[in-house]
């Protein structure tokens, strides 16, 4: 059986909390950012978990992320 390699890209956009789950960031942050308000911005600054539907998919992209027992 051959060796399962990361995506690195996925690896670099994804973590675990400390009880397994995975995190993200969200989106619209990063350009055109003069029109929205100061707590819309506040809000996409933070970070949010990734849907239970996406989670087997994401785990697939990158194998280190194991689910903690």
């Amino acid at each position: 059986m051959p060796k399962l390699k990361t995506r690195r890209a996925a690896a670099k956009r994804f973590r675990t909390t400390g009880t397994g789950k995975i995190v993200r960031r969200k989106a619209f942050k990063s350009h055109l950012l003069e029109h929205k308000s100061p707590s819309k911005k506040r809000d996409i600054s933070k970070m949010t978990l990734v849907h239970e539907t996406d989670e087997a998919r994401v785990r697939g992209m990158v194998p280190t992320l194991r689910k903690k027992k």
